[in-house]
């Protein structure tokens, strides 16, 4: 497999519910290099985990339907805060609400190649400084 060299040194956030995803996106994370936050299977948790880590976050990947309820918010939460994420998710990704379009896709399973890949291709965050 080949592991994007820009993942090495980052730190993601992962929102899944379901606990193979979770560990399997997570074990793919980490042999790229990467550090992971999470991962949470809450919007509470999901949101917390933010704001606590915020200024280290370089993206995140997130599940649509936690347990239930729609994780908008989360994703509402990270545009806000200009952080990068993709979405993993059962739903058809042409479904989104127009402000998430924007974001990248993928429907489940889906491939931990392509999650890496579309992962390196998130545009680099812009770090606030001390005071933002």
């Amino acid at each position: 497999m080949h592991i994007p060299a820009a993942l090495a040194g980052r730190f993601y956030l992962i929102v899944e519910d379901e606990y193979l995803a979770a560990s399997s996106m997570m074990a793919a994370l980490e042999d790229a290099g990467a550090q992971v936050a999470g991962p949470v299977s809450t919007i509470a948790g999901a949101l917390e985990l933010v704001s606590k880590r915020k200024q280290e976050l370089d993206g995140a990947i997130l599940d649509i339907n936690l347990r239930g309820e729609m994780a908008y918010p989360v994703a509402e939460t990270l545009l806000k805060r200009e952080i990068p994420f993709v979405f993993v998710t059962g739903y058809d990704c042409h479904s989104m609400p127009s402000p998430f379009q924007i974001m990248p896709c993928l429907n489940k399973p889906c491939d931990e190649q392509e999650l890496l890949m579309v992962l390196a291709d998130l545009p680099a965050r812009q770090r606030p400084g001390p005071s933002g």
